[in-house]
């Protein structure tokens, strides 16, 4: 049977209702139709019906392109009076509706239910930018074997509604507005040497997060096409809402290894105290934002206050389909409306996770829900959606050789509604079984101690870069796009103490071989993903990072890495040691969840890491939805604890330097936190 007579068969418990506006805002409704009308396809609860409702014409709060002008989205509460509508079960009974109204919207109901459309089908692209270097193009380095692709890391929306997106690979940033579709793109330049993963913008500022937030101001006309950014010289440090915005999505100051590897880092956090969240607000100032989660873990409260008089503004109650992941206040725009940033992960890695932005209402009532569309095919970025002052939702969407920057759809949902997404394809319990376990390596018991121990000793390694291991200037040019070989952190460090050891593709080794290399005269880093390995290079890529703080003496790649793991029923079960494995492109060493619910990781990464290896910090749901799955080394013992006492294991002493010294440089940077406790 073809979709079309489907879609017809199923009409037959399908409610129409066709709306001027967006006055059909009934339960689970979805926006469809063509210019200048919203139609919604209602399900029949009387008549067992569970119809889509999907749609077009709007995506967010503003008109796509080309379309006449809607009438406003109300606000608040949506009035109990609804529009007349009428039902296939009305017209067998007799009932003649106006003839035009019903087939109009059965023609586009039926159009909509054959396409099959998700929320997804909502989504409006609205600039798309090409590889290149060009006013309208970004740096894109596509992905390769055991290289995950290499672009724009951040998207963030200003006060004045315009986008920035960073450009790192170009050096710069692109500012650009999004409502605009042949809107000139300004170019602003970033420092030298200054490769940064994450930016906010705040009171005329462009913040970005190099390691730390540093604040840049811009140079040259306002109008110019091209502009400068220069570091500014105010001695003050970044206040509670800068760095809770970089910390949203995982721009952070981490804690010492000595307290990761505290026992009491293992498990997921089960605290009920609520952690405090700080937000400088486009509708209502400056507001902190009080989340708890719920005693079944699937649920949260979000209390939020004027932060200068503590009066309370909502207390936003939501609840996903099975656990619940970060729970990030974004904003207030200005509306009013509130929007919010969760996740569901399911306690079956078989069963997909999935990314939200819910929003409500002025008087904290959930009305819409934003499916963010996190695929396989979406390459990893760390700031990926952006809230405008007027209730855009817009997505940072990298693929190959392409970047799109897309305007999400919403689905209208019930102010209790379960936080889910429809579109996901769902597993029984049989069909969710995992596979079990592959080759076992032919290696010595290794406990979860010594892989966090020796993953720390690639990470906090100090070592001297000499001119041997810096290479001439100009450097090699890679192919595939114009990027030099040296990974950017070394980039103006030479004859310098730097930290970390270096990525470099196709390279392997254990930490005492790089260090002799090193001594050797060998050049330091490989960042040239598209070209052949080289030989004469110093470091470790993904995998072999991972494989070395496994205490393999062989290279495993992320292709071949599931041979040698067994896959975990349930993301929540990962433990320190453990990794995120994306075969045949990328793979991340587990350390922890975080007290917010987001895995923090060490990997050794091109983009995310700027050329070396470094611990970051992730929305568990955007790894998972990208198609990493959670793995354990089966040589690894099933330890429930990672003891601090790693720092008396006289037989990894070559690490114990580099950790003490993480561990001081950590302490120093204690002072404040960007997350509060009560």
């Amino acid at each position: 049977m073809n979709a079309l007579a489907q879609s017809m068969i199923s009409l037959r418990h399908t409610d129409i209702r066709l709306d001027r506006g967006d006055l059909a805002n009934g339960p689970r409704s979805r926006r469809f139709g063509f210019p200048g009308f919203d139609a919604t396809a209602h399900s029949s609860p009387a008549l067992g019906g569970e119809g889509p409702q999907v749609g077009i014409g709007r995506w967010g709060n503003s008109l796509l392109p080309g379309t006449p002008p809607h009438v406003p989205f109300p606000q608040g509460r949506r009035k109990s009076a609804r529009p007349p509508f009428v039902s296939l079960a009305h017209m067998r009974a007799g009932i003649r509706p106006n003839i035009a109204f019903v087939s109009v919207a059965l023609a586009a109901a039926i159009l909509t239910l054959a396409a099959g459309r998700s929320a997804e089908a909502e989504n409006a692209v609205v600039k798309r930018f090409s590889n290149g270097t060009a006013q309208n193009s970004v740096g894109i380095v596509d992905a390769r074997e055991d290289a995950p692709q290499d672009g724009p890391q951040a998207i963030y929306a200003a006060d004045d509604g315009s986008l920035y997106l960073l450009d790192q690979l170009n050096g710069r940033v692109l500012r650009f507005n999004a409502r605009t579709a042949d809107a000139p793109v300004q170019s602003l330049e970033l420092p030298e040497n200054m490769r940064p993963t994450d930016i906010i913008v705040r009171r005329g500022s462009v913040y970005v997060w190099d390691g730390a937030p540093q604040a840049l101001a811009p140079t040259g006309r306002d109008d110019a096409p091209v502009r400068g950014l220069t570091r500014t010289r105010s001695a003050e440090a970044p206040d509670d809402f800068t760095l809770s915005a970089f910390a949203q999505m995982g721009s952070q100051t981490l804690d010492s290894p000595a307290e990761l590897l505290g026992e009491h880092t293992r498990a997921i956090p089960v605290s009920r105290k609520p952690a405090r969240q700080f937000v400088a607000s486009r509708g209502r100032g400056s507001v902190t934002a009080d989340v708890t989660i719920g005693e079944r873990l699937n649920s949260a409260q979000v209390e939020v206050r004027e932060q200068a008089s503590n009066t309370e503004i909502a207390k936003l109650r939501l609840r996903v389909h099975d656990r619940i992941g970060v729970v990030e206040f974004l904003e207030i725009d200005n509306g009013g409306r509130m929007f919010v940033l969760t996740e569901n992960i399911p306690n079956n890695s078989k069963r997909a996770a999935a990314a939200f932005v819910v929003r409500f209402s002025p008087q904290g009532v959930q009305e819409s829900i934003y499916d963010i569309p996190l695929q396989q095919s979406v390459a990893l970025s760390r700031r990926f959606i952006a809230i405008s002052p007027d209730g855009d939702v817009y997505f940072l969407r990298s693929r190959k050789s392409e970047v799109d920057v897309v305007g999400v759809g919403s689905r209208n949902v019930r102010p209790t509604a379960v936080i889910d997404n429809p579109a996901l394809s769902r597993f029984t319990a049989s069909e969710a079984g995992i596979a079990g376990k592959g080759a076992i390596a032919a290696v010595r018991p290794l406990t979860r101690q010594q892989v966090v121990q020796t993953a720390f000793g690639f990470e906090g390694l100090q070592w001297r870069l000499a001119p041997a291991n810096y290479g001439p200037d100009p450097d090699t040019t890679c192919t595939g796009f114009n990027r030099i070989r040296r990974p950017g952190y070394l980039s103006g460090k030479l004859n310098q103490e730097v930290r970390g050891v270096p990525y470099c593709w196709g390279c392997h080794g254990s930490l005492n071989q790089f260090r002799a290399r090193i001594a050797d005269g060998m050049l330091a880093g490989n960042v040239c993903t598209h070209n052949n390995p080289r030989t004469d290079v110093a470091g470790v890529d993904c995998s072999a990072f991972v494989s070395a703080a496994w205490g393999l003496a062989n290279h495993f790649t992320t292709a071949a890495i599931p041979a040698i793991t067994t896959e975990l029923t349930n993301a929540w079960d990962l433990q320190p040691g453990d990794a995120l494995n994306k075969p045949g492109t990328h793979v991340m060493l587990f350390l922890r969840f975080t007290p917010d619910r987001k895995a923090e990781v060490m990997e050794s990464s091109t983009g995310g890491c700027n050329g070396r290896v470094c611990r970051n910090v992730y929305p568990l749901a955007s790894l998972l939805a990208r198609g990493f799955k959670p793995v354990r080394f089966n040589a690894l013992q099933d330890q429930t604890v990672v003891a601090a006492a790693a720092f008396n294991d006289d037989k990894s002493a070559g690490n114990k330097d580099a950790m003490h010294k993480v561990a001081a440089d950590s302490q120093e940077q204690r002072g404040r936190r960007h997350r509060k406790h009560k």
